[in-house]
């Protein structure tokens, strides 16, 4: 796990029968902490789980209640009963617990803190995405196909699925920073996607809003469809931070912390 972390380079490595980049660092207007977490735990020999936590900004311990989220479910995640022999690892129930678990240590916080997480299981090459809040997760084929693709919990996210408005006007909208739902609040719900074989080639990608504010999904999924992980996940993180640099233009420009985990198959 990542805390509070301010990487100058994006790392990889091989991952359950695959590659894995991350990358994670605080927001270039801002000198307080990244309350961004970034998180892999592979759990036997091709089980495994990826995640990524966002606190939220202008709420008292945003990267506290980021770290409280994820250690909660590590420990959920640690003490799942080992899978029988030839059996994958059942982690839904251990994932679920670790949710639930984390929202209350974020409430019994009392200060209001709060954080979005976005988290994939991975059994082999089938996959499965659970998410609270508007850190998202993605995956494209070589060819640009969107095979998965979470839709944010909040207003502008559900507008943009319902039709109602343009991923270019949405990630201009004044009202972009809304969330209807996050860890630490009591009437947090968790989504989750049903599962998804992943192709040889296909890229799961993992962030937090940071890029997703930044770069609209087809530029994202442009660069990270094709190529040595590692150079595109560099490539996407170079484009995120001059947007962020930015002082002027019709490019998006949000600055914010920015975490970024990929993983990509064998």
């Amino acid at each position: 796990m990542l805390f509070e972390a301010q990487m100058t380079d994006v790392a990889s490595f091989d991952f359950l029968g695959g590659s894995v980049a991350i990358f994670t660092t605080r927001s270039p207007h801002k000198e307080t902490p990244n309350e961004d977490v970034a998180a892999l735990w592979p759990i036997g020999q091709t089980s495994g789980v990826l995640a990524v936590a966002d606190g939220l900004g202008g709420h008292a311990g945003g990267e506290r209640a980021s770290r409280l989220a994820t250690e909660a479910l590590q420990k959920s995640l640690q003490a799942a009963p080992p899978a029988a022999d030839g059996e994958p690892t059942d982690l839904r129930a251990a994932i679920l617990d670790g949710i639930e678990a984390a929202n209350q240590s974020v409430r019994d916080l009392g200060t209001g803190a709060a954080t979005t997480m976005a988290l994939v299981e991975i059994q082999d090459r089938t996959i499965r995405p659970y998410h609270v809040g508007d850190s998202a997760i993605l995956v494209t084929g070589q060819r640009g196909k969107v095979k998965l693709q979470t839709i944010p919990h909040s207003p502008i996210g559900y507008a943009v699925e319902a039709g109602l408005m343009k991923e270019e006007e949405a990630i201009h909208h004044e009202a972009r920073h809304v969330i209807s739902n996050v860890i630490g609040s009591d009437q947090m719900r968790i989504e989750i996607g049903a599962p998804l074989e992943m192709a040889p080639r296909d890229t799961l990608l993992i962030a937090s809003d940071g890029l997703f504010d930044n770069l609209l999904p087809d530029e994202i999924i442009e660069a990270v469809r094709s190529g040595p992980l590692e150079e595109a996940i560099t490539g996407l993180i170079e484009t995120a931070q001059e947007r962020m640099a930015a002082q002027e233009g019709t490019a998006p420009c949000k600055p914010d912390d920015l975490t970024v985990i990929a993983y990509r198959p064998s």
